[in-house]
């Protein structure tokens, strides 16, 4: 397959596609085990073959080794791109925390915005839900002038504050970041269906501080 050729089957997609309809488009080219290497130059100016350049790529490679390898060769082309968080779909059944934890530290100290986000957001959905992983992911968050990187922060600690919400508030009354973090990952938690109305309660007074 080339790019023509590729392009000439994605537009068959129509104008309207779905998220839904691009995952059926990228499993049959998996499943002819198709090389699409040559969207590596056009995925930054063409954002819509970003999915299909990752899932159809990721789904190939065996090892969770190889597969962070291919993220990493393609920070770069994570440029501008806000649905980073959907890389954890391609790994996540291969990825465990002690692995994801030992790449994020590096992760979240990049120059690259993106890549910072994704050190945040591949906890979710599954690894934060790992006994005790509150207690080592509260050391990686930093301040962040970046909105994107920010919102994956805020992201993160709303998910600590569902299935850890006593360490979490306990990290959280300490006011250790900026209130565009702290104050969106608590909005977030008391948003959520999954937190009792006395946990927001809490964590409304916690919000108090920041301001």
């Amino acid at each position: 397959m080339n790019l023509s050729e590729f392009e000439a089957e994605f537009s068959q997609l129509g104008s309207n596609y779905k998220t839904k309809d691009v995952d059926r488009f990228n499993r049959a080219l998996i499943k002819r085990q198709e090389d699409v290497s040559f969207l590596k130059e056009i995925v930054l100016s063409k954002q819509e073959y970003h999915r299909t350049y990752f899932q159809v790529s990721l789904a190939q490679l065996k090892g969770i080794e190889a597969k962070f390898t291919f993220i990493e060769e393609n920070f770069d082309k994570l440029q501008d791109w806000w649905h980073v968080d959907q890389l954890s779909q391609f790994v996540d059944k291969e990825l465990t925390f002690d692995f994801g934890y030992e790449k994020a530290k590096v992760y979240v100290q990049s120059e690259l915005p993106f890549a910072r986000r994704w050190g945040y957001v591949l906890f979710m959905p599954s690894l934060v839900k790992e006994a005790g992983a509150a207690e080592k992911i509260f050391p990686l968050f930093k301040d962040d002038d970046e909105y994107y990187v920010q919102m994956a922060e805020a992201w993160l600690i709303s998910y600590l504050g569902i299935y850890e919400p006593e360490k979490t508030l306990a990290y959280l009354e300490g006011c250790p970041l900026k209130y565009n973090i702290a104050g969106k990952g608590i909005q977030k938690i008391c948003d959520s269906f999954r937190v009792s109305k006395e946990w927001k309660e809490r964590f409304k007074e916690v919000r108090k501080r920041y301001k």
